[in-house]
């Protein structure tokens, strides 16, 4: 499944290297070149508290010199000299819509504008003022299409590439960190036969997503750092799958925590307090990598995922047209 990605090279080479900006930290991953069983290395560094808070419709990137230091050293640590980078950004950073169409215009150009003219009621901030990327979701019964359309102000983005031009990279792929993530769940090799949902928690906000025969049907994010209020956001949202999405119950459930901004103790509730709720078992995203190779305590190999996500995708969307 290739997920929305707001940017992207002009070469069709993808790049060997992800950079995930969350709150708290960033972290920086180099894949081989030779295959996903590849030599893998990661490097983490915190954050200082309020160089970036990410926000849909705010500065994100208080101190960009701050920002772009941290990205030297974790870049710097990496094997190689990196040019290009594919980035993961906060998923609060953007809006994500789920646009239907009856009828798909035929033309890019006419298909673009109209999701643009659809998406933006959305979004509180100026049409003009916005980057759009979007891929195709679903098949309706009347013949039309669902979008998935991501939405993220323009100098939004700028913050977080001149971060990077700073740092001496260019970072041309900008995408989300839960589209990393599910990218990483289709390309585990998992046997999905109905619907399945992924909870991401955050630093500073939570994502739910639900996927519908590899395709996007359900995407929210909340402000917040509860895990009891995400718990009600969980039963929100499948009160809503049911009602509104005709879901008849999800076959697989994931949970990804950032453990250092939740806490070990709370994430280990989060995940039994859903398993009861969900009635089925919560599994971890994981990687079809041997995460040995990346010489990290096992709740910090964790955070390779949505980065080696991203970078997954990249090369199939490459071999697909190739």
């Amino acid at each position: 499944m290739k997920l929305t990605r707001l940017l992207q090279f002009v070469s069709s080479a993808p790049p060997s290297v992800s950079v995930e900006i969350a709150a708290n930290r960033v972290a920086a991953v180099s894949v081989g070149e030779s295959s996903r069983k590849g030599s893998v290395a990661l490097v983490v560094e915190p954050l200082p508290a309020g160089v970036v808070t990410p926000r849909l419709n705010g500065t994100n990137v208080a101190d960009i010199d701050k920002l772009a230091e941290v990205l030297v050293s974790v870049l710097g640590r990496l094997p190689g000299r990196p040019r290009r980078v594919a980035l993961a950004v906060p998923d609060c950073a953007a809006k994500v819509a789920l646009v239907r169409l009856d009828q798909v215009p035929s033309r890019v150009v006419e298909l673009e504008k109209l999701l643009h003219w659809q998406a933006r009621k959305t979004a509180p901030f100026r049409s003009e003022d916005t980057q759009l990327a979007y891929v195709g979701g679903i098949q309706t019964k009347s013949g039309g299409r669902e979008f998935a359309v991501t939405l993220m102000r323009r100098d939004i983005i700028e913050e977080y590439e001149a971060a990077c031009t700073r740092a001496g990279v260019h970072a041309g792929i900008v995408d989300l960190s839960s589209f990393g993530l599910i990218n990483a769940v289709l390309a585990s090799g998992a046997s999905h036969h109905g619907d399945w949902l992924l909870v991401h928690a955050a630093s500073g906000y939570c994502s739910l997503a639900v996927v519908r025969e590899g395709r996007l049907v359900l995407f929210r994010v909340r402000v917040s750092d509860g895990a009891e209020e995400l718990v009600d956001v969980v039963h929100q949202t499948r009160m809503y799958y049911e009602d509104r999405l005709a879901g008849a119950g999800f076959c697989n459930a994931y949970l990804f925590c950032d453990v250092e901004a939740i806490g070990a103790e709370k994430a280990r509730e989060l995940r039994l307090t859903l398993e009861s709720g969900l009635g089925i078992p919560v599994e971890d995203v994981a990687l079809s990598i041997p995460l040995a190779s990346l010489g990290y305590a096992s709740e910090l190999t964790e955070l390779a995922i949505a980065p080696v996500g991203l970078l997954w995708r990249e090369r199939d969307s490459v071999a697909a047209s190739g």
